[in-house]
């Protein structure tokens, strides 16, 4: 079922001192608005908050609505992260489920 697989997190230190963090979530985002083969409303599911945290303090709270694509795809850039940190990335959509995973920066 979509929702439930964990979020791919890449967060990769460049030369420079930034990180690069590449999240793909798996969500299904339904909008409310499509209908299924029978012309009944898909009813609506899709991520609302998404936060991204450094060793456990947040650095991006978003929210999100019915926009945003099936699989979101989040990236950002962090200064002041070293390799061995922690990005954990944490989201819960509008029927109350949520997810939350972890990558260290490599």
């Amino acid at each position: 079922m979509s929702g439930t697989a964990p979020s791919l997190i890449r967060a990769r230190l460049l030369a420079d001192g930034r990180v690069e963090v590449r999240v793909l979530m798996a969500h299904d985002m339904e909008t409310g608005l499509r209908q299924d083969a029978d012309g009944r409303l898909v009813p609506a599911w899709h991520i609302e908050q998404v936060e991204v945290a450094l060793n456990g303090q947040p650095v991006l709270q978003a929210h999100w609505g019915t926009a945003v694509s099936r699989n979101p795809y989040l990236q950002l850039m962090l200064r002041g992260a070293r390799a061995g940190d922690r990005i954990g990335v944490r989201w819960q959509d509008n029927r109350g489920g949520q997810r939350s995973d972890e990558a260290l920066v490599g």
